[in-house]
């Protein structure tokens, strides 16, 4: 089973490489990025959650990885997150639960379940 901690690590890395060949695409990101983020009608935490279920329902391994540890770093339990993937499973049904297991592994690895 491959490792979810090694794999955020690498999404990390490549991440910072295309920033240094696209800097003016990730830059405007970045500028989309700090706009929606920020705590306003809704918390940063919630908002992370929200995209990391977006993110589950898209089936996109890197982006499931960064938002799960966006969550984490915004202040989400791992109750927070198991509920997140529960409306998940109730959108997507057994391809919900599959793209739901490397959020339990990956924070299984991280020590936080």
């Amino acid at each position: 089973m491959e490792s979810q901690v090694s794999l955020e690590e690498l999404r990390a890395k490549e991440r910072e490489k295309l920033s240094q060949m696209l800097p003016g695409v990730t830059g405007a990101l970045r500028g989309l990025l700090t706009e929606v983020y920020p705590d306003g009608a809704l918390s940063t935490k919630v908002k992370r959650l929200m995209s990391l279920a977006v993110a589950l329902g898209a089936g996109c391994r890197n982006c499931v990885l960064a938002q799960t540890t966006y969550a984490l770093e915004s202040g989400a339990t791992k109750e927070e997150i198991m509920e997140t993937l529960s409306v998940v499973i109730s959108m997507k049904g057994t391809t919900g639960v599959a793209e739901s297991l490397r959020v339990v592994q990956f924070l299984e690895e991280l020590g936080k379940l």
